[in-house]
């Protein structure tokens, strides 16, 4: 049987190892634009290898371009898919091959699923995470921010998810917060015992399949955890080839570089991989401390060969429990009752202070909790509740206490945010669910292609896509055949058909801080595990996601 090729690059398997953060696999020159009637340059034709003669195959996905998660340059293939995996990259002739099904990708680009390194979600409760399919999102990771499933057990946890069949893939960190709680350790000062039974668990769920650790140090009880501590926690991480990913101490503009110093520091004392998470500047708006951060990050691998990166999501305003806003002496293991009933006056102080210090009430968006005599306050800034309720707004916050609301803190620069973005060491993540009440879980992605990328030209398309996939899978180690069951993040022979096709020009994201549930638009079809997961018409059949675990 005769087809048409490409020049031999496009024959070629495009199975690359795994590579470092920052790197993009090497790469042969990719085939020119106009291939359609393409041949070998002496003129001749080549006979497909039997292997792929025929085949049979579930998917072809043919006339795309492909931007393969690499960083190279697009270039026009056809796509093959047979049961989990890709079978084939390169230029076929449809009418020879026994094919199952085929999607007209002519026009769209196709890329490999969207990984998001930052994540939250209750895959038990709620497989459904059709927010993220939607922005071409086939794997999430969880366990963020300090939080996260039981170390003992983590394997039966995993079988649970599976059962569960979400609609994308899952994989976990284990949270140091709920360590200290498994641990015993919980809201006592750090210990050379309870630091090391903190670390037997993160080493135990780690050979249960998590892929490292997160920590939430400014949650607690991580704010606890000395400099110790969060040695002894990250060995274990490091002698298996993980990653610390960090809610660091301070995101504040005059704390968040000491903050990012106690993380490089975490990483020179262990040795491990450390990531900031959502790096931002709160109440920064000055894009050369952006690039001081970066700088600061650049030296440490550069200088101390510490592996460190980062991810940010393309929005100004944070999402978190209002305890941020309260002083560590009210929050737990403190009774607050006690605490109001002693110290009220000096705690609305505080907090009168804090929030004008973070541009107002007007820049605090509740997207959680209710108030007697108001009700929920989701969609309504502190400052409408406030004159609604004829109150000072430090009143509310008492009222309501650390535990008793969510909102969203309009706090952050978008040059700074940019500056961050476009560094080749930062990915793109949404720190979203399919429940919080901040659009980022529903268009980060699409955020960054429309904007970032197709409007502002920031970002090649090229570049965007190696850091929502390639790289993001090269920092977790989803990209590793020896560490996982199927590679993922590249589109490459032999490697998990996780795939997304698109027209850049027609992604929107639609969410927005009023209505932050509103579905992306755009995606022509996502596969996951080899089966269509998305059309234009939405979610598409049973959840073909799985539980990723670690092979350490």
């Amino acid at each position: 049987m005769l087809t048409r090729f490409l020049p031999l690059v496009a024959l070629l398997t495009l199975g690359l190892g795994a590579c470092d953060p920052g790197e993009a696999p090497e790469a042969t020159e990719p085939p020119g634009e106009d291939v359609e009637n393409e041949r070998w340059l002496d003129g001749s034709e080549l006979e497909l290898p039997p292997e792929l003669a025929t085949g049979p195959y579930d998917w072809l996905i043919h006339g795309g371009r492909i931007v393969d998660g690499s960083g190279r340059p697009a270039h026009r293939a056809d796509l093959l898919i047979r049961e989990d995996r890709i079978a084939h990259i390169g230029i076929v002739d449809p009418d020879t091959l026994d094919v199952e099904r085929s999607h007209d990708a002519q026009g769209r680009i196709v890329t490999p699923g969207f990984i998001d390194p930052h994540a939250h979600g209750a895959p038990l409760d709620n497989p459904d995470f059709s927010n993220f399919l939607a922005m071409g999102v086939t794997t999430i990771l969880l366990g963020q921010d300090g939080g996260g499933p039981p170390a003992q057990g983590l394997t039966q946890h995993l079988d649970a998810v599976d059962t569960a069949r979400p609609s994308v893939n899952v994989a976990y960190f284990l949270g140091h917060n709920a360590l200290r709680r498994e641990s015993g350790v919980e809201y006592a000062d750090p210990s050379p015992e309870g630091s090391q039974a903190i670390a037997d668990l993160v080493a135990r769920g780690m050979d249960e399949g998590a892929f490292g650790l997160s920590t939430g140090l400014e949650y607690d009880p991580g704010t606890l955890a000395d400099l110790d501590e969060l040695t002894a926690i990250a060995t274990p991480v490091a002698e298996r080839g993980g990653v610390v990913m960090s809610h660091m101490r301070n995101e504040d503009a005059d704390a968040v570089e000491a903050s990012l110093e106690e993380l490089l520091e975490q990483g020179r004392r262990s040795g491990a991989h450390v990531h900031a998470s959502h790096l931002k500047v709160v109440l920064g708006n000055d894009p050369a401390q952006a690039r001081r951060i970066l700088d600061q990050m650049e030296n440490a691998r550069s200088n101390d060969g510490i592996r460190v990166t980062g991810d940010v999501y393309p929005y100004t305003a944070s999402f978190t429990g209002i305890a941020i806003l309260f002083p560590d002496w009210a929050r737990p293991p403190n009774d607050y009752d006690q605490v109001r009933a002693r110290r009220g006056a000096e705690l609305a102080e505080h907090l009168r202070e804090r929030v004008q210090g973070r541009n107002g009430p007007e820049a605090t968006l509740f997207g959680a909790g209710e108030l007697d005599g108001f009700g929920p306050l989701s969609g309504h800034t502190l400052a409408d509740v406030a004159e609604a309720t004829d109150r000072p707004f430090q009143e509310i916050l008492v009222e309501l206490g650390p535990s008793g609301a969510r909102a969203a803190y309009f706090v952050m620069n978008e040059e700074v945010m940019t500056t961050f973005l476009q560094d080749p060491h930062i990915v793109v993540s949404s720190d979203g669910s399919p429940t919080m009440a901040h659009p980022r879980g529903y268009g980060s992605f699409p955020l960054v292609l429309r904007q970032y990328v197709m409007e502002e030209e920031l970002l090649s398309l090229e570049e965007a896509i190696r850091t929502m996939t390639g790289l993001t899978a090269s920092i977790i180690g989803l990209d590793d055949p020896d560490r996982v069951e199927l590679p993922r993040g590249l589109l490459r022979e032999g490697w998990a058909a996780d795939v997304a096709v698109f027209d850049p020009e027609e992604l929107r994201d639609r969410a927005t801080y009023e209505s932050p549930h509103i579905l992306a638009e755009g995606m022509d079809g996502v596969w996951v595990n080899g089966v269509r997961a998305w059309d234009r018409a939405g979610a598409v059949g049973v959840g073909q996601g799985r539980a990723l675990r670690a092979n350490w």
